[in-house]
């Protein structure tokens, strides 16, 4: 259950809090600044249960952390794709740009977003400082690591860009993906993630370890595991976007 437990925990939560961000996202442009609102609420929320569990050890204090670092990480997700934190350019990428100009045209549309990230980072590196639970600051430092080799890949091209999960108003963002079969970055960060989900996996499972310990590295490497997973998604002919049919029901009235 040491391992069980935090697998499924972060299987349900990874699929159920994306759903409710695609569905909230897919509501009337109206209701955006009280979804906003109540995310900002959240975020101080998460905070306080980093602060609160970096020196709590024990199995429940894992969950608190990681559950703390996932609501931090959404409170991003929902700011971006409501279009409150993206970046100052909030234009199509001109069709002529190529190299270097494409590539800051495209930061220039996500900098604010790439700021945050920084800023909530560093935020739960300052609450957890020298403290015994480090599980909120590895968490969010996987999700971030991920979400960029995501993101580098679907600039430089993958097979399925999922590009309806963007809403109306974010619809400028495509321009700045790019649709092909692969590219020469994605085999190398699927190596990558590939070798520290096993490390993360042969760790929870090492006999030596606390109960704390175990569910830590379970939630990492389950983290890791559904990374890998997503970025299959990117390359393979499967219809991922049906995982959250759910999430999408909201934009069919107004769409």
């Amino acid at each position: 259950m040491q391992h069980g437990g935090p697998a499924l925990y972060t299987l349900l939560l990874w699929w159920f809090s994306t759903g409710v961000i695609l569905y909230l996202n897919g509501l009337p442009r109206a209701t955006h600044k009280w979804t906003f609102g109540a995310a900002t609420v959240l975020l101080g929320v998460a905070l306080l249960g980093v602060a609160a569990s970096a020196d709590d050890t024990r199995v429940s204090g894992a969950y608190l952390a990681f559950t703390s670092a996932l609501t931090v990480w959404a409170w991003q997700e929902v700011g971006f794709l409501l279009g409150y934190v993206t970046g100052p350019r909030r234009i199509a990428c001109p069709p002529s740009s190529r190299g270097w100009r494409r590539v800051g045209h495209a930061v220039m549309a996500i900098l604010y977003h790439e700021l945050a990230l920084l800023v909530l980072g560093g935020a739960i590196a300052a609450l957890s400082w020298g403290q015994p639970n480090q599980l909120a600051l590895w968490t969010f430092a996987v999700l971030w690591l991920m979400r960029l080799s995501a993101k580098l890949n679907v600039f430089l091209g993958v097979r399925n860009l999922n590009e309806q999960f963007l809403p109306e108003h974010l619809r400028y963002m495509h321009s700045y993906f790019r649709q092909r079969p692969g590219n020469g970055l994605f085999p190398v960060c699927v190596i990558a993630i590939s070798a520290l989900t096993g490390l993360a996996w042969h760790s929870a499972v090492a006999n030596q370890l606390g109960a704390f310990e175990t569910s830590a590295c379970s939630f990492v490497a389950m983290l890791l595991s559904l990374a890998l997973l997503e970025h299959w998604f990117m390359v393979l002919p499967l219809p991922s976007e049906k995982l959250w049919d759910w999430g999408m029901r909201s934009r069919a009235p107004h769409a």
